[in-house]
């Protein structure tokens, strides 16, 4: 017989490699190696085994320090419970069943337990409910202020015939006749024996042979319910909120899904929201902002007055403190932003028009800063 190979040689590691590094390796070994992606290859069914049992004792804190000390000797059947040639492993597994698990998902879908003691028969049968999501419109101010709206949802619940049971009358659940109740039967996966949900029952360990003619077995039935959503101040159009426990019911006691609001702020038509601050443009008048003048202003709250100065220009923007929207999650709201656009007069009488080339020929170009300053430049750059 010849001798074995180096536990290290054999996953291509040295020996001062991490826990994590060892696992890399066998992993990469045992997904390229495994006999059910080999099938009848004897080379690559000896290559898995050689690095099933490299692992199994590198993957050991104990037989790891043993085996840097003796060698194979240390680990043999005499010295650690590892009886030698791959394939018959006894004593204490620590973690290594579950990294198996964790490692053959890839090839058997996940369901690689079996083997090593790990139980993937009921509590896998019990499944999340699916989670729901729905559009909700609000007006402008109810997503500055708050609210509570009332939604229609399409979705299900417990069937009231059988109280979610999903069994008719007082009919009863069988215990599976193929898992024998535990949920999940044994299968052959190459030379290693795999636990997967039982097909018959699904993973339950029960049949349901007389299901409720109302729910069809399914334990929920479709319907319409309503519910309350409470619009926190401060919102913002596109945000989402999550209801827990509100989308649809699991199954087999499963968790239930969760609800998902997805909001929509209708458009205002006098308001634009940025952040926590509100934005409008109020036009004046020539006169108004040439002596000044105070206006009345729409607010969230209702209509203001606002001083307009003397000599405003178009565009200038005024500040109303603590008249916006209400900050997300805080008590503090922000400020409206107030443009102001200065509109000229259009359709003079006579008698206006008159009036304002008497004013124009009474006037001092100091008197307009800007056009001064426009008119300088122009001469400076093109006289």
């Amino acid at each position: 017989m010849s001798a074995k190979k180096d536990y290290y040689e054999v996953l291509g590691v040295s020996k001062t490699a991490s826990a994590d590094d060892i696992k890399k390796a066998y992993r990469k070994l045992a997904l390229k190696y495994h006999p059910d992606r080999n099938p009848g290859n004897k080379e690559a069914e000896s290559s898995f085994k050689q690095a099933t049992e490299a692992y199994e004792v590198l993957s050991d804190p104990i037989k790891k320090s043993k085996y840097d000390q003796f060698g194979h000797a240390g680990v043999d059947g005499s010295a650690g419970g590892f009886s030698g040639g791959g394939t018959t492993f006894t004593g204490g597994f620590g973690d290594f069943g579950d990294v198996f698990s964790d490692i053959f998902g890839d090839i058997f879908g996940g369901n690689a337990g079996g083997g090593f003691g790990r139980s993937t028969s009921r509590r896998s049968s019990a499944r999340r409910g699916v989670d729901v999501e729905a559009r909700l419109e609000i007006d402008f101010g109810e997503a500055a202020f708050g609210s509570e709206k009332e939604i229609l949802i399409n979705g299900s619940k417990a069937c009231t015939a059988c109280s979610g049971s999903g069994v008719e009358g007082k009919s009863k659940l069988e215990t599976c006749h193929t898992c024998k109740g535990s949920g999940e039967v044994y299968v052959r996966q190459g030379f290693f024996t795999m636990s997967r949900p039982c097909n018959t029952c699904g993973g339950s360990g029960q049949i349901n042979k007389n299901p409720c003619r109302t729910c069809s077995g399914k334990g929920f039935v479709r319907a319409q319910k309503k519910l309350k959503v409470k619009i926190p101040a401060g919102i913002d159009d596109g945000q989402t909120l999550k209801l827990s426990g509100e989308g649809e019911p699991g199954v087999n006691g499963g968790p239930a899904g969760d609800l998902y609001v997805h909001l929509v702020i209708r458009k205002h038509e006098f308001f634009e929201r940025r952040g926590s601050n509100i934005e409008c443009i109020v036009p004046i008048t020539f006169v108004q902002a040439t002596l000044g003048a105070e206006i009345e202003v729409p607010t969230l709250d209702g209509i203001v007055k606002m001083k307009i100065p003397a000599g405003t220009q178009s565009g200038k923007t005024f500040r109303l403190s603590g008249k916006g929207a209400y900050k997300l999650g805080a008590y503090t709201r922000g400020d409206q932003l107030v443009h102001v656009n200065v509109e000229v007069p259009v359709k003079l009488s006579k008698e206006q028009t008159e009036l304002l080339k008497k004013f124009e020929q009474l006037s001092n170009v100091d008197s307009v800063p800007s056009y001064k300053k426009y008119r300088d430049r122009i001469k400076k750059i093109f006289s």
